[in-house]
């Protein structure tokens, strides 16, 4: 693992720590990589590390806009310790003398924080940098990306900048309307600045819209398998996750509780919640059902209800006819008709899997199947439920081991209602795909943003353009002032911008995104431990 040392000195201070240990020797040349032997500062001759590698990077390009010395040492734990142990040796008061008391480590998010006061990074950019450390899937990497540019923040300014300039203008008209002449009408200026900021909501909504469907790729799609009990609603979840995760019997009901496993899947991270089966305590049952399996049951439905997406898996069965035939058949209890009617009722996503098809040996047998499905789901009169029925089966082929007889198939659909789900939305011109990388509190802010914004639309409005602007100016100090209230949300979230209580965020930010590393600080001067392994050049 790579790890350094970072030491940050202000500019009227000499860099005495890396004399002490790199005595006799010149600073590096700027930006240059250099090798150098680490001696201790109080021991002549006693070398920590023979082949340091030494960076200077001078103020104000560097991670934190400082002067920044970089020490690549060795991965092993006595070296590392060592030179956590002298540092504070090699540090000298104004006078000269050694002053092991001037050192201390850097506080969580330190070096972040002095990042963003030197303007080398926003509050955008500090949350992406988080993600970024966090990233588990390729779609958590991307909205990350996204986020460490500059285009979030950039739009965020533009739109902050739009307001103060609107803000302006109305203020003009409360302040100068008597006393000066305008171009244009009061309504006719109001009317314009309605328009700008028309425009402005539905970019703000769209970015909100966009940011939840982020939050997906950040925190992880959450997916439920409904179904009846030995619906194969543990064997598929094995198989997604390529273990054997839940167990798998025939006996009814072995799955109590919200069993709940993450997986990658495409590149998008999806939580899988295998849900205790539902049932109904028919005539020629010979189990009850208990207060165990009760609870399991309504945990069951209250997880679907708050899935992203609802997989419902009905087994095909087959049972022997009065005329000796062995029919296919699907059956859909009243405890899973009852839960999907609450599903489409709140909107939610469902995708129905056929499971056990390899007791189907045809492909018209398979679309029968598919029809009979249609026409039970149909019959349940489910309005707000989009119809997609795949096939599946987890049972293991001869030759291909446990494999797709549909499995594939059914991975690739969902991966495709994934991609449509986190799909960034557009208005006109404006693209917002980066919006996608927007955090919950970026969100939350804009929700405010666009709370100010509807709050003056809805004082512009043309009763207040025809009637009320002549006759009383109150109205306009109040659009105004709703203005300035959407802007300062917008200064929340960079961090940037005349806004009085923006440090009130920034210790939440900075503690959440703490450096990774050891770090100690020297007057004004930090440092940031890490390691190079044997391997490393």
């Amino acid at each position: 693992m790579l790890h350094r040392l970072l030491a940050i000195w202000p500019l009227n201070n000499k860099p005495q720590i890396y004399h002490r240990l790199c005595p006799e020797r010149a600073p590096p040349k700027h930006r240059y990589a250099t090798i150098r032997t680490l001696y201790h500062p109080c021991t002549v001759g006693e070398v920590l590390d023979s082949q340091a590698l030494v960076l200077y990077f001078p103020s104000p390009r560097t991670v934190t806009g400082e002067d920044v010395l970089e020490l690549h040492v060795h991965g092993g734990r006595a070296v590392v310790r060592s030179i956590l142990g002298v540092i504070p040796l090699a540090a000298t008061s104004e006078s000269g003398r050694a002053d092991a008391r001037i050192v201390r480590y850097a506080e969580p998010g330190e070096f972040t924080r002095r990042a963003f006061y030197n303007n080398r990074l926003d509050l955008t950019q500090v949350e992406a940098l988080g993600d970024t450390l966090s990233a588990e899937t390729e779609q958590q990497r991307r909205i990350a990306v996204r986020g460490s540019s500059e285009v979030l923040s950039k739009r965020y300014e533009s739109w902050r900048q739009l307001l103060l300039y609107a803000r302006g203008e109305l203020e003009a008209l409360i302040d100068f309307s008597e006393d000066q002449h305008f171009d244009e009408s009061p309504e006719s200026l109001v009317a314009s600045v309605t328009e700008q900021v028309l425009g402005l909501q539905n970019q703000v909504k769209s970015a909100i819209g966009n940011a939840s469907r982020g939050e997906l790729l950040r925190r992880g799609i959450n997916l439920a398998l409904l179904g009846a009990p030995n619906a194969g609603k543990s064997s598929l979840l094995n198989y997604v996750v390529g273990r054997e995760a839940a167990i798998v019997s025939e006996e009814e009901g072995t799955t109590r509780d919200v069993m709940e496993i993450g997986v990658d899947i495409g590149g998008f991270y999806c939580k899988f919640g295998d849900l205790a089966g539902l049932r109904t305590k028919s005539a020629g049952s010979v189990m009850d059902i208990g207060r165990v399996e009760q609870e399991g049951m309504r945990r069951a439905k209250e997880r679907a209800l708050v899935a992203d997406v609802v997989v419902v898996l009905i087994p095909v069965e087959r049972a022997q006819d009065d005329d000796g035939r062995w029919p296919f058949r699907l059956e859909i209890n009243s405890e899973v008709a009852a839960t999907l009617r609450s599903c489409d009722v709140e909107k939610q996503r469902v995708v129905y899997a056929i499971n056990k098809i390899d007791l189907i040996g045809s492909p018209d047998g398979v679309s029968a199947v598919q029809g009979l499905l249609k026409q039970k789901i149909s019959d349940l009169s489910l309005p707000h439920s989009p119809l997609q029925v795949m096939v599946v089966s987890c049972a293991p082929t001869r030759d291909q081991g446990v494999d797709g007889h549909g499995m594939q198939h059914f991975l690739e659909k969902l991966i495709g209602l994934f991609e449509n789900m986190t799909a960034a939305s557009d208005i006109g011109s404006a693209n917002l795909e980066s919006s996608l990388g927007a955090t919950e509190r970026q969100r939350l802010l804009l929700e405010q943003c666009s709370h100010e914004l509807q709050n003056y639309l809805d004082q512009a409005n043309q009763d207040f353009i025809n009637h009320k602007l002549d006759d009383d100016n109150m109205d306009v100090v109040l659009a105004a002032e709703s203005l300035r209230s959407a802007a300062d949300c917008l200064a929340k979230i960079t961090g940037r911008g005349q806004v009085a209580n923006v440090e009130e965020v920034l210790g939440v930010v900075f503690e959440k995104y703490a450096d990774q590393s050891y770090c100690f600080f020297h007057l004004y001067a930090s440092f940031r431990l890490t390691t190079r392994g044997a391997g490393s050049a």
